[in-house]
Parts: structure tokens; sequence; C-alpha cells
């Protein structure tokens, strides 16, 4: 007898699971789909983010991070260290555990919440008008079952986009998963591709003693960021950190040989140039992942970037189907998968469930941290918005004097007629912690006299929000 459900879930990654939990606290009748399976071939929930992105690529940077506190920044605190090294297994080993503790605890939340979980892949079959559900087959190996649910919620996420000439072994050509699990310190690394997952892996690498060269085919540096949010961060990889950044390449050929691997590009300028390195971490993006979801068999439409057509509360053009996170229009990021499922759970129990893209917050996890939300500068000239700038350098405040990370600064971009924010920009030590502040101000339509009149802790990093706020009217007090 076919299992019917009031939701069924197709992915369990932040936007999957997170739909998931939210419709069981509801009251509805959930079951969770997903495919994801472990190094060892075992059912594990979370997703990319949970077993091969957001998680592991954070306990790895806070590894190399500490490293390099203790090579280079303990000695002006009179610690002093010698035969000083550093045990990669160990450092993967915990990666490791770490992810097993959040994909085990979604396990936990499941069963507190009596949610269904059934692996493998789910495939949309057709609607059922007369039961007025849904049919999802569900395929692990051989084993093939059909269940019915009144909603479905596609949560399928993303996948790293290849290159053709660059054929991922996870052995000398590498994607995320890949650049994860390496267990030795590798002499050359490169990377093709400065976007987020290649700086921060090539950081981590860098810092534990490799070679590191990043390749970009764009121009611009972090062109999604302010420009000069993006220069100050190219500024400080290249001369602090010491990563070799070249932009707009254009690769023509990736050769790979028993001792090494060669790629082959052209320059900015035109020159063709070779690179030699043990290892290649290819980061050139992610695509929608809607592969084996049966779209074309029951008419789902997706545009032209094979994302799933949606509107503005997660509905797609079929009947009680919605679709959230990676797969979707607007940015890749976790937190904004897990609000959009959280948000179609509540919309299917009758509540009202709203997303606000125009403030999500984008965080980049390197040493200083990237973080930001709102418009930038290029887009606010582009869009002939007249406005006005503040902002307030790290070097500058007491506590970020006291911790030793003084790089960067925190801007704040103002409507020059009714001074409300329109972007918060900031590069500098635990800005991801800092944006939330930024976020909530822009959710409440808040001024920069609004952030400048609230009182901030002292010493703490939040005055150089403060400040910059401050500064848009010339009133920055410490500088």
């Amino acid at each position: 007898m076919t299992q019917s459900f009031d939701v069924a879930v197709i992915g369990a990654g932040p936007g999957g699971y997170v739909a998931a939990i939210r419709c069981a606290q509801l009251g509805l009748n959930t079951i969770s789909i997903d495919e994801w399976e472990n190094s060892q071939g075992k059912a594990s929930l979370g997703g990319t983010c949970l077993n091969v992105g957001c998680i592991p690529s954070k306990a790895l940077l806070e590894s190399s991070e500490n490293y390099e506190r203790a090579a280079h920044k303990f000695s002006a605190h009179g610690i002093k260290l010698q035969d000083l090294s550093i045990d990669v297994p160990v450092m993967i080993a915990r990666k490791d555990k770490i992810v097993s503790s959040f994909t085990g605890g979604i396990a936990m939340l499941f069963r507190k919440n009596k949610i269904t979980a059934m692996h493998g892949r789910g495939t949309l079959l057709k609607s059922n008008n007369e039961r007025e559900a849904w049919q999802v087959e569900v395929k692990n190996g051989d084993k093939v079952e059909v269940v019915e649910a009144k909603h479905i919620i596609i949560a399928t996420g993303s996948t790293p986009r290849l290159l053709s000439m660059a054929p991922v072994d996870n052995e000398r050509i590498l994607d995320n998963v890949g650049a994860l699990a390496l267990t030795e310190i590798p002499q050359r690394l490169g990377v093709i591709g400065a976007g987020v997952i290649g700086l921060e892996m090539g950081s981590v690498w860098r810092r534990l003693g490799s070679e590191v060269t990043i390749l970009e085919s764009l121009p611009a540096f972090l062109s999604a960021a302010d420009e000069q949010i993006a220069k100050e961060a190219q500024k400080i990889f290249t001369k602090e950190l010491g990563l070799l950044i070249q932009t707009g390449i254009k690769i023509s050929a990736i050769r790979s040989s028993n001792e090494s691997i060669t790629v082959e590009y052209t320059d900015s300028q035109g020159e063709l140039l070779k690179l030699e390195v043990d290892k290649l971490i290819v980061a050139v993006g992610r695509v929608p992942n809607t592969s084996g979801l049966g779209a074309e068999n029951v008419g789902l439409k997706l545009d032209g970037h094979g994302r799933i057509e949606v509107d503005g509360h997660c509905r797609t053009n079929l009947s009680n189907v919605y679709a959230v996170g990676d797969v979707v229009r607007g940015p890749m990021l976790a937190h904004k998968a897990s609000e959009e499922g959280s948000a179609v759970a509540e919309i299917i129990a009758g509540q009202a469930g709203h997303v606000d893209l125009n403030t999500i917050p984008w965080v980049i996890y390197t040493s200083p941290e990237i973080a930001w939300v709102g418009k930038n500068e290029q887009e606010l000239k582009s869009a002939g918005v007249q406005y006005k700038v503040g902002q307030f350098p790290f070097m500058a405040n007491g506590r970020a004097r006291a911790l030793g990370e003084t790089s960067g600064f925190v801007k704040v971009i103002a409507d020059a007629d009714t001074d409300r924010i329109l972007g918060i920009h900031m590069i500098g030590p635990y800005v991801s912690e800092m944006i939330s502040e930024a976020v909530v101000a822009m959710e409440f339509a808040a001024s920069s006299e609004d952030i400048a009149r609230i009182v901030h802790a002292h010493p703490s990093l939040s005055e150089v929000l403060h400040e910059a706020a401050l500064s848009l009217d010339k009133r920055a007090l410490h500088i």
C-alpha cells in the first residue's frame, strides 16, 4: 500500500531539512526524501552544506588560522613555541567528527519531530487528481518505492560546475569534496575560480604552507562584492596571506602527468603562460541540481539557467509544488535556503511565510572575513541612485587592536535624501557576526542616523559599524 503524507520534501540540505522540521512543527505529516551518502556509502542528512560545504570548510579554516596564529602571531603576546607542526590527518579527522555530529543531529531532530526519512532519489511521477496528491518515486539502488503527498517541496540544491578540460577525480584534480579531504599539504596548489570556495580553500592550504595560485576568468576580483571591499581584499590576500591571484585569464589546456598538472592559460595582457601544480582545485561555481527530478515528465518549468521557476512565495507552475534554495532564483546560500524552506512550510500551513531577498547577508569566511547586505556602490551608480557613504577602519578600534586583527573597514551606504540604509559592507575580523546588526537595520528600514544613535558596547568590534554610521555626517569620533 502506498504511503501517504501531507508534505514530501525532496532533498535534506539546509533548505530541505529545515522545511521538513517546520512542516512537522506545524502538524503536517512529513516525509523527507534524500539520496546523499557519506564516504562509507551510508545515508547522511544535511546535503552539501553539512557534508562537504559550509561546516567542514569552516572547521578547516579554523584549524589553519590557529596554525597561522601560533606560527606568526603568538610571539607578539609573549607566547613562545618551538618545533611547531601540523598533523593533517588529525585536522581532517576533527573536521569529519564535526560533520558526523551535525548530520547525526539532524537525524535526531527528524525522530524528535516524527518525520519519516527515506533514503534514495526522489522523482516526481504524476499528480493523482482524485486523491489530490502527487506521486513520488524513491529509488535506492534496486529498491523502488512510491509515496504520495498533497504538497511537494523541492530542495535538491546544487552541484559543482564542471570543466570539460579538467575532469575531477578527487585525487589530483579536485572539487570541493576533494579539497576538504586532502591528507597532506601540497607543495604547489592551483585553484581555478576566485569565488567563495576557491578563496576559502586556497586560504586553508596557503596558511599550512602551500604555494597557492588562483586563476579567475572574470576581469574583476570578487565582482559580486562592493568594488572598494574587493580591492582591499585582494590587497590583503596578496600581500599578507601570500595568495597569487590572477584575474581576466583564459585557460587553453590542462594536462596531467604522473609528476604534476600543467595549466596553460592566457593572462589579462594576452601573454601565454603555464602553471605547474601538484594539486588543482576546480571551483568555478555551482549549478542547480534538477537531474533525475522528473521535471520534463510533469511539466515543471525551468528557466534558461536550469533553475526551477518560482514566484515570490516559491510556488512553481505546478499546483501544490514548491521549490527552495539553490535550485531557484536568488543567491546560493544555505541561510537563504533555510529561510525559504521555513517560509514555504508556513505557507502550506496557511500562514504568511516570507523571505526578503534584498536583505540576505553574504559572508566569505576568509581572514579577514568579508560580509555585506544590500546594494553596493557600483549597483547604485548604475541605477542612478543618489547616495552618501561613511566608513571606518578596524585599525582605529580598541578591540581589534587587542585581538591583533586590524585589517579592513566597515562601509555604510545610505540614500542621499532620506538617509535610509541601502547597503552595509565589511571586511575585517568576525564580520560574519557583525553583519546581522546590518540586516536587522535594513529589515526595519533604518537610517544611518538610527545606527549612529544606538549605544554600542565598548570595547567591541561593533563600534566600527557605529563609527561608520557617524561618519556619513562627518561625526566619526576616533579618526
